[in-house]
């Protein structure tokens, strides 16, 4: 099956300003995310999705492909769904959306999520990681827990699962699985996704997925290797990251090695 990596990018996040453009390791993040993205060779085109001119010709300038899309879009999955259903994407099989602020992002979780949809398993996939306790109370990781099949049941900002009883605690801490910022979708579910109002659930934790979930599309979540990083929403986690980026360990991983 033919694979597409969308990567969206919009210009006006609000926690970390002008975000695709700021610089990690020198170059601006959403270049970093192209790099690592196509290095990976996890799909047959890989396409930076932007509203902005000039996220649109940084992203060129290092030589990534690029689609224009409407500044409108609530969601990064609205923005896929968008250049996905544009003519020239328009026979691709399998679309991948790797957010743009994942330049930890490896080639696993998205390998892992895409095969949902390729194998005819669940119409829609993604991928997490065993979490630390630590990262249960913050906000600004998501969560998910998932039935015994590797579907998502719940994804949250909430610490899930929650510890009632300490008795418990080993056992929920196995539970602990921090949601990476990838998403697969065959075209039937892409575009049931983005038909759909925006849900009450997606507004109130301000998660996309939630719109899907609510839906009763079915979404399965590959387990992989935690990551070196995570998203970069915040300027603490840009300034976490570019402390990062001169570190052996993450230059290699940086420079898009799988």
């Amino acid at each position: 099956m033919s694979t597409l990596i969308v990567i969206p990018a919009r210009l006006g996040a609000t926690r970390l300003p002008q975000k695709p453009l700021r610089l990690l390791g020198g170059k601006p993040l959403i270049v970093r995310v192209w790099e690592r993205v196509a290095a990976m060779q996890a799909a047959d085109r890989v396409v930076v999705a932007t509203d902005h001119p000039d996220v649109a010709a940084a992203a060129a300038a290092a030589g990534a492909e690029v689609a224009m899309t409407r500044g409108d879009h609530i969601s990064g999955t609205d923005r896929v769904a968008e250049v996905a259903n544009k003519a020239e994407y328009a026979g691709y099989d399998v679309i991948v959306n790797v957010q743009g602020d994942e330049p930890y992002i490896n080639a696993d979780g998205i390998r892992g999520a895409a095969q949902f949809v390729e194998r005819g398993a669940y119409p829609l996939g993604t991928a997490a990681s065993p979490g630390s306790v630590e990262m249960l109370a913050n906000p600004a990781v998501v969560k998910v827990v998932m039935d015994d099949q590797g579907r998502a049941l719940y994804f949250s900002r909430a610490p899930i699962p929650f510890l009632r009883d300490e008795n418990d605690r080993a056992q929920r801490d196995g539970l602990v699985k921090q949601h990476l910022g990838v998403y697969a979708y065959n075209r039937d579910a892409l575009n049931r996704w983005v038909s759909l109002p925006p849900h009450p659930l997606e507004l109130t934790e301000r998660l996309e997925q939630l719109r899907a979930i609510a839906d009763g599309l079915a979404m399965g979540v590959a387990i992989v290797a935690p990551v070196l990083g995570g998203g970069i929403d915040t300027e603490e986690d840009l300034a976490l990251a570019n402390s990062r980026w001169t570190e052996p360990s993450n230059k290699s991983s940086a420079a898009g090695s799988p």
